[in-house]
């Protein structure tokens, strides 16, 4: 039983699900902005879309998979000229070791294809559970929710969650979801993060979720705004 005055798991779960049916009403139709074919070519994007945008790195992907189409390409790929494609993403070198090295790990392992199991994903070099749970929700449509600083940030503040730590933050998520959601809770999040609930100043005063969210203190109206 939770303590008097905290909310008990149910209402938790009901104040989440509100939250969640009023971002897919202001979200009915979402997916990640990064540019892809197949699982192969959504784990190398989402691996170069660390520290950048995604604008930046559908830049970069056309270029990149015409080169080294397939894992077995990449994996034999010269370095230099993997570093010259990705430039533009930032901290190039380390994206570049990073993508040869999980790229020999798929056609080592698994035979260059990405395995469709998060346990298998997250042993592949580089590749972590929201990098693996990217991939599973958009390239597969499974139940997955990947936290990043967005999910991070705005399931804190909207009170879904105390932790910090994302896996945790996972675990809470999938807590107050039904399995059939999961698929749609990190985009919408992510989305929700950039429109509304900026890092340093969310727009609280157009917020939809101002009336379900305890973060203080809501940041006023703009004067040019009133």
């Amino acid at each position: 039983m939770a303590p008097i005055g905290e909310p008990t798991l149910a209402q938790q779960r009901r104040s989440a699900r509100i939250v969640l049916k009023r971002l897919t009403t202001l979200y009915p139709e979402i997916a990640t902005a990064l540019d892809y074919r197949d699982p192969w070519q959504l784990i190398v994007a989402t691996v170069l879309s660390a520290q950048t945008t995604d604008e930046n790195v559908n830049k970069v992907t056309p270029v990149l998979f015409e080169t080294w189409p397939h894992a077995e390409d990449l994996a034999a790929a010269n370095p230099d000229e993997v570093e010259k494609v990705v430039f533009s993403t930032g901290f190039y070198r380390q994206k570049t070791r990073s993508i040869l090295a999980l790229a020999g790990d798929v056609v080592e392992r698994f035979g260059g294809k990405v395995p469709h199991d998060l346990d298998a994903m997250v042993t592949l070099k580089g590749v972590g559970r929201k990098t693996a749970s990217v991939v599973l929700a958009e390239a597969w449509g499974d139940p997955a929710i990947a936290v990043d600083t967005h999910v991070k940030r705005v399931s804190n503040r909207l009170g879904l969650t105390t932790n910090t730590d994302p896996t945790r933050i996972e675990s809470d998520l999938k807590n107050l979801y039904l399995k059939d959601t999961w698929a749609g809770v990190s985009m919408r999040f992510i989305q929700f993060g950039r429109d509304y609930c900026d890092a340093r100043k969310p727009r609280c005063w157009v917020c939809p979720l101002r009336d379900r969210c305890p973060y203080k203190p809501k940041t006023p109206r703009p004067q040019a705004d009133r």
